[in-house]
Protein backbone atom coordinates (compact mmCIF):
# COMPACT_ATOMS: atom_id res chain seq x y z
CA UNK A 1 0.00 0.00 0.00
CA UNK A 2 1.00 3.65 -0.72
CA UNK A 3 1.40 6.19 2.02
CA UNK A 4 2.80 9.88 2.00
CA UNK A 5 5.08 10.86 4.85
CA UNK A 6 3.76 14.53 4.86
CA UNK A 7 7.04 16.64 5.90
CA UNK A 8 6.08 19.51 8.58
CA UNK A 9 8.76 21.99 10.09
CA UNK A 10 8.22 24.82 13.08
CA UNK A 11 10.50 27.20 11.15
CA UNK A 12 11.82 28.75 14.36
CA UNK A 13 13.34 25.42 15.40
CA UNK A 14 15.12 25.24 11.86
CA UNK A 15 16.45 28.15 12.08
CA UNK A 16 18.15 27.11 15.26
CA UNK A 17 20.08 25.11 13.81
CA UNK A 18 23.71 25.73 12.73
CA UNK A 19 24.13 25.88 8.73
CA UNK A 20 26.66 22.95 8.62
CA UNK A 21 24.82 20.94 10.92
CA UNK A 22 21.33 21.37 8.60
CA UNK A 23 23.46 20.31 5.54
CA UNK A 24 24.47 16.90 7.33
CA UNK A 25 20.90 16.77 8.44
CA UNK A 26 20.00 17.21 4.33
CA UNK A 27 22.89 14.63 2.89
CA UNK A 28 22.02 12.24 5.68
CA UNK A 29 18.35 12.14 4.47
CA UNK A 30 18.95 12.72 0.91
CA UNK A 31 21.32 9.39 0.97
CA UNK A 32 18.77 7.40 2.90
CA UNK A 33 15.76 8.26 0.61
CA UNK A 34 18.19 7.63 -2.32
CA UNK A 35 18.83 4.12 -0.53
CA UNK A 36 14.91 3.48 0.00
CA UNK A 37 14.13 4.40 -3.67
CA UNK A 38 17.18 2.09 -4.42
CA UNK A 39 14.75 -0.89 -2.40
CA UNK A 40 11.83 -0.04 -4.10
CA UNK A 41 10.46 1.37 -0.75
CA UNK A 42 10.21 5.47 -1.75
CA UNK A 43 8.66 6.25 -4.69
CA UNK A 44 9.08 9.83 -4.70
CA UNK A 45 10.53 12.83 -2.91
CA UNK A 46 11.05 16.58 -2.58
CA UNK A 47 11.49 19.61 -0.51
CA UNK A 48 8.91 22.66 -0.99
CA UNK A 49 10.12 25.63 -1.36
CA UNK A 50 9.52 28.68 1.68
CA UNK A 51 5.20 29.07 2.56
CA UNK A 52 5.84 32.63 1.49
CA UNK A 53 6.19 31.15 -2.25
CA UNK A 54 2.81 29.53 -1.87
CA UNK A 55 -1.03 30.59 -3.13
CA UNK A 56 -3.75 29.74 -1.64
CA UNK A 57 -6.41 29.34 -4.53
CA UNK A 58 -10.54 28.98 -2.87
CA UNK A 59 -13.52 29.13 -5.03
CA UNK A 60 -16.86 29.78 -3.17
CA UNK A 61 -20.28 30.62 -4.69
CA UNK A 62 -18.37 30.99 -8.01
CA UNK A 63 -15.70 33.54 -7.21
CA UNK A 64 -11.84 32.50 -7.29
CA UNK A 65 -9.68 34.34 -4.80
CA UNK A 66 -6.38 33.84 -4.09
CA UNK A 67 -4.18 34.33 -0.95
CA UNK A 68 -0.77 34.72 -0.81
CA UNK A 69 0.99 31.77 1.11
CA UNK A 70 -0.83 28.73 3.23
CA UNK A 71 -3.90 29.93 4.19
CA UNK A 72 -3.81 28.53 7.46
CA UNK A 73 -2.16 29.85 10.18
CA UNK A 74 -0.08 27.84 12.13
CA UNK A 75 3.14 27.31 13.85
CA UNK A 76 4.56 24.08 11.50
CA UNK A 77 4.53 24.83 7.79
CA UNK A 78 4.10 21.82 4.71
CA UNK A 79 7.88 21.15 3.50
CA UNK A 80 8.12 18.36 1.47
CA UNK A 81 6.77 14.66 1.05
CA UNK A 82 7.89 11.08 0.73
CA UNK A 83 5.68 8.88 -1.37
CA UNK A 84 6.77 5.39 0.02
CA UNK A 85 5.38 1.96 -0.31
CA UNK A 86 4.77 -0.08 3.00
CA UNK A 87 3.28 -3.17 3.91
CA UNK A 88 1.37 -1.48 6.98
CA UNK A 89 1.01 1.75 8.42
CA UNK A 90 3.08 0.72 11.71
CA UNK A 91 6.07 -0.25 8.91
CA UNK A 92 4.79 3.67 7.25
CA UNK A 93 4.93 5.25 10.54
CA UNK A 94 8.58 3.23 11.21
CA UNK A 95 9.95 4.48 7.87
CA UNK A 96 9.14 8.18 8.45
CA UNK A 97 10.77 8.07 12.21
CA UNK A 98 13.94 7.39 10.37
CA UNK A 99 14.08 10.87 9.13
CA UNK A 100 15.29 13.56 11.01
CA UNK A 101 12.38 16.36 10.33
CA UNK A 102 10.67 14.83 13.14
CA UNK A 103 13.18 16.61 15.56
CA UNK A 104 11.92 20.01 13.75
CA UNK A 105 8.38 19.61 13.27
CA UNK A 106 6.47 16.83 12.73
CA UNK A 107 6.06 14.17 10.07
CA UNK A 108 2.24 13.00 9.03
CA UNK A 109 1.35 9.43 7.69
CA UNK A 110 -1.53 9.26 5.71
CA UNK A 111 -2.59 6.40 3.24
CA UNK A 112 -2.79 7.13 -0.49
CA UNK A 113 -6.21 6.48 -1.55
CA UNK A 114 -6.65 3.93 -4.39
CA UNK A 115 -7.80 6.66 -7.73
CA UNK A 116 -8.31 3.28 -9.89
CA UNK A 117 -11.10 2.19 -7.80
CA UNK A 118 -12.41 5.79 -7.35
CA UNK A 119 -12.23 6.05 -10.80
CA UNK A 120 -14.71 2.91 -11.18
CA UNK A 121 -16.82 3.78 -8.44
CA UNK A 122 -17.87 7.00 -9.77
CA UNK A 123 -17.48 5.97 -13.56
CA UNK A 124 -14.68 8.41 -14.65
Amino acid sequence: MKYLLLVYIDPELLDAVPAQDYDSEMRQCIRHADTLRSQGTILGFNKLEAPEQARTVRVREGRTAIFDGPFAETKEVLAGYNLIEADSLEEAVKLAGQFPWARYGSMEVRPVADMDAERVRVGA
